[in-house]
């Protein structure tokens, strides 16, 4: 089935018992009740469900097609957070999912401002566990369609993503698909044209590699120590 008419770049296959190929693992962060899972679900199956138990932390998978590659993309749903005390909730489950992942997507709901605010500090995280390279980031306002809910002006996200240096969309998980489909497929086709992680080196191979090779016997060495010890011996069986 493909995930969108018309575009051709992603197609999706039936999920194996272990992934094969190149793996593309995204985390989907955000605050609590911003529409992280309906998102998911709507870009995996172009299916809106109104109705998810919150903060479940699945994991999603799905075999696609990537530009022509066969890929995996897994997708993990991270629990919402939210300020508390000095810092954030579900920081655990952040850190692990940001760690584990090769790109981010960051939700807040335009019908509520404090998962707004939010979306600094968890770009901050992005940073803090990936400081050696430059992580994959799309921005996402979510409920777009809730105009009369709406606490966040339509500017002040893409003043955000600019801050940010990253690409944002304004969605509906609800409404738009395309729109939702269009952020993670960005993810996907960036995440394609970088270079797959090289495969780990054994100890056992890169020893055997650093050791010398032996050299071959020469014969004529052997020929010569051969005359030497047939001499020793005769001089040894006269003298007696």
């Amino acid at each position: 089935m493909r995930l969108i008419q018309n575009m051709s770049t992603i197609t999706e296959y039936s999920i194996p018992e272990r992934p094969t190929g190149r793996v593309i693992k995204i985390a989907v962060v955000g605050g609590s009740g911003v529409g992280k899972t309906a998102l998911v679900v709507r870009f995996l199956t172009r299916r809106f469900i109104g109705d998810y138990e919150r903060n479940s932390g699945t994991l999603y998978s799905r075999q696609v097609q990537v530009d022509g590659e066969q890929v995996a993309i897994q997708v993990q749903d991270t629990p919402g957070v939210h300020v508390a005390g000095n810092g954030l909730s579900s920081q655990d489950h952040v850190t692990h999912s940001i760690q584990w992942a090769d790109a981010v997507v960051l939700v807040y709901s335009v019908t509520d401002c404090r998962s707004f605010e939010l979306i600094g500090q968890l770009h901050q995280q992005v940073q803090l566990l990936h400081p050696h390279s430059r992580m994959p980031v799309v921005l996402l306002a979510n409920k777009a369609d809730l105009l009369h809910l709406r606490q966040v002006d339509p500017q002040q996200g893409p003043c955000l993503a600019a801050a940010l240096s990253c690409p944002t969309y304004e969605v509906s998980a609800s409404e738009n698909y395309s729109e939702v489909y269009s952020a993670f497929h960005l993810l996907c086709r960036e995440l394609g044209r970088q270079a797959p992680p090289p495969l780990p080196i054994s100890t056992e191979k890169r020893r055997s590699s650093l050791m010398p090779r032996p050299k071959s016997p020469n014969m004529q060495d052997l020929k010569r120590r051969f005359k030497q010890a047939l001499s020793a011996k005769v001089r040894t069986v006269t003298s007696v």
